[in-house]
């Protein structure tokens, strides 16, 4: 059975070095409510490495992390 995950919000981080992807990826989940879904698109390398488990650290839920055709991942997290 595939399950439909509403997004509540999008952001693209595509360019946007560490720390601040994950910095931007904190303001968006600060205006969601618990439950609602962010998705974020980031870069290969330090920000697919460093933002998933960060938002992991601070409790919230990686719903789904897929690769793009052009090495950018999506990263779909639900606020805790």
């Amino acid at each position: 059975m595939n399950t439909l995950v509403v997004v509540d919000a999008s952001r693209n981080l595509r360019g946007v070095s560490c720390p601040m992807n994950l910095v931007y990826t904190k303001v968006e989940l600060s205006k969601l409510r618990s439950g609602q879904v962010l998705e974020v698109i980031l870069d290969n390398g330090a920000p697919i490495n460093n933002v998933p488990g960060s938002v992991l650290k601070e409790g919230h839920t990686i719903i789904s992390q897929e690769q793009l055709a052009d090495s950018a991942w999506t990263v779909m997290i639900r606020k805790k």
